[in-house]
């Protein structure tokens, strides 16, 4: 880019030049090639007469009239220097004269100073040969004097920097001859001053050296090949006579044998010789190979020292003349451990039974091997696991049971029998003998437990599969085929076959009849196991089989006795606090586990709060003091649940009656029944005072009501009459119920009265309001109906009553 810039510069100023006319002044510098960049050329200020600085006040420039800026000045010391290297011949060639242009150029005023430089030759090139090896070839009967022209070196030097002599490697067939031509060149070439002879030097190399007159003086070289051209004057002869190797057998096609080589002293294409097989017989020919031209002999075919041991071969040598000459070759093959032994098996029992003895001949087998010295040689041997061994006799190997044999560990084997041979490297074959083991009857059979023990629900359907045994027998076929049998015994008496059976193929145990937990709990049973050897073999094993409970049971009441004869009666002191201990309620269930844990609970009862029951235990405690309010019989209903699934329940009926103290009297038996029709004569006169006050009450409200809506007629709806007067309520006995003190009933509800025959007391049952309550103030107010708890407490009652009736 500075070039460029610097190259459009000095145009301009030419250009200016031309137009102002200014006047231009040349300087003129040598210098020699190849100076360094930044070298000193000249100090121009003296040549332009100008002072220090007046170059840099100016600004001066140096401008290149070529493509390249090959010098630059130092505008303050007026210093010419070399920019780039300068070399003369890429510059200027092989010009005499190298001329490099260039211009200052000052300002102010302008003026134009040409500066032109000659470049001098200097000696930096050394002679060169266009070729660093040069050939000649020479036929060997040639005449001396003979002259043999070379190429010339060249410099690219001029004047005494360029050639300026040739010199040539002293020998004894050749010298150099120079001449000068007319343009300043010199012509070189070997002139042959002695006959050659090919046989004895068939080649010669010389050095041709050329010389510049530069200081310091530089030299080129080229080597000279000479090859001396051969006439056929020599037969072909080989190096030996005869040649002796030795070959491994199964050597792979192309492995080289022998390499036979003859001479002849000729050249060229009297000396190329061609080899080739002379009379020999055509297996050589199938078996090797001969290399015509370099003479390798290679194997061609398979070579088997089992075949042939030695070949025997002549070879022919000829050349491009004619003549021939011969040498034989003798190939002895060395026998190669190619032949792994043979096993020959002769005789083979490959079914022996378990039991046989020891040293029982199994297999007779030969080994064979087709190799030679040690290579021929063999052994022959077993794993060492196996329970058979080899032994020689009269050239044969046996093989032999060494050890028991067992057909329920190892029912076959494969008898690897190994032979190697003593080569090296050595080389082995195997041959596996498969023996099967027979099987004996030598195994009883095996039960999977020594105990069997099963579960069956009572009340279980018959035939209903119970559970299965199994016993193993190791032998095989018949000899392990089980079949099972229930051995003779009692059950409870009868036999042990009428309660169970058993499948004799499967040893599945079926329960022949339904059971009963609470007569058997559990039974055992004999089952033996009997293989289908000659003779056979057999096992026992004990099966026990437990019964499960069902809660098939329900509770039985020891206490009350529930046996339809007399009620249970219990007799309770009035004055009995709480807590008192009545009595105490015991069933028992015939059931096991948890089929037989009992729980008790108070079902009915004449007055349900009066009494409780425990859960566990069955005592009956009062809850309360005894009032007069309370009955003089109670009737209790008790229930009793087992812990079953699903859960059996039983009840029992219970009478307790209060008295005053236990005297003799109440200590007999009492007639319920007489007690009954007294308690109903005493109770129905009762009921009919009160029905006969209510109906009086009920009457009188009826004509007061009359009454004050007749006077209100009359008042014209200005009267209030008085509130119809009832007597005061008592403030510690609640509406609507009984007094507890005078055992009056209340005055707002009607009663009913139920008497059953025989019953010790009489049940109530509360009826509607029969007196609607009016409130003076507002008489449109609608009426209240209300109903006593207590009615529902009497209706059942009743229903306790009526349902012990019908129980007596």
């Amino acid at each position: 880019m500075e070039d460029c810039f610097r190259s459009k510069q000095g145009l301009c100023f030419l250009l200016f030049l031309c137009v102002t006319d200014v006047l231009c002044v040349s300087i003129h510098y040598s210098m020699p090639e190849e100076k360094k960049s930044g070298s000193l050329v000249a100090n121009v200020l003296k040549d332009l007469k100008l002072g220090i600085g007046e170059l840099s006040a100016r600004r001066a420039q140096l401008v290149s009239k070529g493509s390249k800026q090959y010098f630059r000045l130092d505008a303050h010391s007026g210093v010419l220097l070399i920019n780039e290297k300068i070399d003369r011949e890429a510059l200027c060639g092989q010009s005499d004269f190298c001329l490099l242009q260039s211009e200052i150029v000052l300002q102010n005023p302008l003026e134009l100073y040409t500066v032109e430089v000659k470049v001098e030759d200097v000696n930096d090139n050394a002679p060169r040969f266009s070729q660093n090896d040069s050939q000649l070839e020479i036929p060997e009967f040639v005449p001396p004097n003979t002259r043999f022209p070379l190429e010339s070196a060249q410099d690219v030097d001029l004047g005494e920097n360029s050639i300026q002599n040739y010199t040539l490697s002293p020998n004894e067939y050749f010298r150099l001859g120079i001449e000068n031509k007319k343009d300043g060149r010199k012509s070189i070439g070997l002139i042959l001053e002695k006959s050659l002879d090919r046989e004895k030097q068939p080649h010669l190399e010389l050095t041709l050296m050329a010389l510049d007159g530069g200081v310091p003086q530089r030299t080129g070289t080229v080597k000279i090949k000479i090859n001396i051209l051969d006439h056929n004057d020599n037969f072909p002869q080989f190096i030996q006579s005869e040649y002796k190797v030795r070959l491994k057998e199964n050597s792979p096609q192309n492995t080289l044998v022998s390499k036979v080589e003859a001479r002849d002293l000729d050249f060229g294409s009297n000396a190329q010789i061609t080899y080739s097989f002379h009379q020999v017989p055509g297996k050589i020919l199938d078996l090797f190979h001969l290399n015509e031209m370099t003479g390798e002999i290679t194997v061609a075919g398979e070579i088997d020292y089992e075949k042939e041991t030695s070949y025997d071969m002549s070879i022919k040598a000829t050349d491009g003349g004619g003549l021939s000459g011969h040498c034989n070759v003798l190939v002895e093959v060395e026998d190669m451990n190619d032949n792994a032994p043979e096993i020959s098996v002769i005789s083979l029992t490959d079914r022996i039974q378990e039991d046989a003895p020891l040293n029982t001949v199994v297999a007779i087998f030969s080994i064979t091997d087709r190799d030679s010295g040690d290579n021929g040689k063999t052994m022959c041997s077993v794993q060492m696991n196996l329970p058979f061994a080899l032994r020689i006799k009269n050239n044969y190997y046996q093989l032999m049971i060494h050890s028991s044999l067992d057909r329920e560990k190892v029912p076959e084997y494969n008898v690897t029998i190994t032979a190697s041979d003593q080569g090296s490297p050595r080389l082995t074959s195997t041959r596996i003998i498969h023996v099967q083991i027979s099987d004996v009857n030598d195994n009883t059979p095996v039960f999977e437990k020594t105990l069997f023990e099963m579960r069956l629900q009572e009340n279980n359907i018959p035939g209903l599969l119970i559970g299965s045994v199994h016993a193993i027998d190791l032998d095989m076929k018949q000899n392990g085929k089980v079949t099972y049998s229930l051995l003779p015994g009692e059950l409870g008496g009868s036999p042990a076959a009428s309660y169970i059976s058993i499948n004799s193929e499967t040893g599945n145990m079926y329960a022949l009849r339904s059971l009963d937990y609470e007569q058997i709990k559990d039974f055992k049973v004999t089952v033996r196991a009997k293989d289908g050897g000659t003779p056979p073999l057999s096992s026992d094993v004990v099966v026990r089989v437990l019964i499960a409970d069902e809660n098939d049971n329900a509770p039985f009441f020891l206490y009350p006795l529930q046996n339809s004869t007399f009620p249970c009666n219990e007799l309770l002191p009035k004055m009995a606090e709480a807590g008192y201990l009545v009595t105490k309620v015991v069933a028992v269930d015939r059931d096991s586990g948890q089929n037989s844990w009992l729980s008790y609970e108070l079902l009915k009862a004449t007055d349900p709060g009066l009494f409780s029951i425990g859960a566990q235990n069955g005592e009956v405690k009062t809850r309360r003091p005894l009032t007069e309010r309370d009955t003089s019989k109670q009737r209790l209903i008790i229930a009793v649940r087992d812990n079953g699934v699903p859960p059996q329940t039983s009840t029992a009926t219970l009478n307790v009656l209060p008295v005053d103290g236990f005297s003799d009297p109440y200590l007999k038996v009492v007639d319920v029944r007489q007690q009954d029709h007294e308690d109903e004569g005493t109770l129905t006169m009762y009921l009919v005072i009160c029905l006969a006050s209510v109906s009086s009450v009920f009457l009188l409200c009826i004509i007061s009501f009359v009454v004050i809506k007749s006077c209100k007629k009359d008042l014209g709806g200005t009267f209030i009459g008085p509130a119809p007067h009832f007597p005061p309520s008592r403030p510690d006995i609640p509406e609507n119920c009984t007094d507890s003190q005078s055992g009056s009933l209340s005055r707002n509800y009607q009663y009913d009265v139920c008497l059953t025959g025989g019953s010790l007391s009489s049940d109530f049952r509360f009826l509607r309001p029969l007196i609607p309550v009016f409130s003076v103030a507002d008489p449109n107010i609608p009426i209240i109906h209300k109903t006593s708890p207590g009615s529902q407490d009497l209706s059942d009652s009743v229903e306790d009553n009526q349902s012990k009736e019908q129980v007596r």
